[in-house]
Parts: C-alpha cells; structure tokens; sequence
C-alpha cells in the first residue's frame, strides 16, 4: 500500500509516518516509482508506536522495544534488556515527577504567602520591568 493509504487506515498522517520510518520504527519499501510501498504488517506496527507514545516513550525508545512487541496495544515479551529499559524510563519519568511536585510546592507556597500579605501595603509595580517604583 502507499503512504496515503497507510495514513486513512491508520489515522497517523503521512509526515509522520515518514518521520517514523527515518527513525527506524517503520520499514518501507520503493516502488519503480519512487514511492513507498508498505505491506499489511505496517497497519499493525504503525499502531503499536502510536500506543508507544502515548506511554511517553521516545522514538529511540520504541526502536528498542518494537522487537519484542505483539499485538496492537502492544504487549512486549518480558525479556531482561526490555525490562531493565522500561524500568530505566520509569526511574527518569519518576524524577521528572518529583521535580515537577517540588516546583509545584514551592510555586503553591508563594503564592499562600502573596495572598496572606495582599493586605499589606507595597509601592505599585511598573509594569514594563515588573519592579516596585519607588513612592
């Protein structure tokens, strides 16, 4: 099938699908033509990266783990390297997490402390450089 077809019967458009062939996530081949040819088989795999994403996976990510992919949502064959991977992206995910609800506390208590002092008298804000002006 060509690119466009792949497109409706995936719902993927067709620059990124050939954005995930040059990341080595979906395999096409040329017709005499020059235009990519794909089999049924990318249907499949074209779905299972879409899924991938969706996890938070990097397309260097996937390209690990497609090998050991079945089935459209997929489910991945449990071998140790696959695993180690995945655990690896949990651990980063989990510190960009912790980062996050830090900055987020911090960002909560400012402004706690800015609405307990909304009372209190401040010279007025210029509001091109968004220093006090002097009184």
């Amino acid at each position: 099938m060509l690119i466009g077809e792949l497109s409706r019967r995936t719902g993927v458009n067709a620059h990124q699908l050939r954005y995930y062939e040059a990341q080595g996530l979906l395999d096409a081949e040329r017709g005499a033509n020059g235009y990519r040819e794909y089999d049924d088989s990318a249907v499949l795999r074209v779905k299972q990266i879409r899924h991938l994403l969706g996890a938070g996976l990097s397309s260097e990510d996937i390209a690990y783990l497609l090998p050991c992919a079945v089935g459209e949502a997929p489910e991945l064959l449990g071998c140790p390297e696959l695993v180690a991977a995945m655990r690896s992206r949990l651990r980063r995910l989990d510190d960009q997490l912790d980062r996050l609800a830090r900055s987020r506390d911090a960002l909560a208590d400012y402004i706690d402390a800015a609405d307990r002092m909304a009372g209190a008298n401040y010279p007025p804000f210029d509001h091109a450089c968004q220093e006090p002006v002097p009184a």
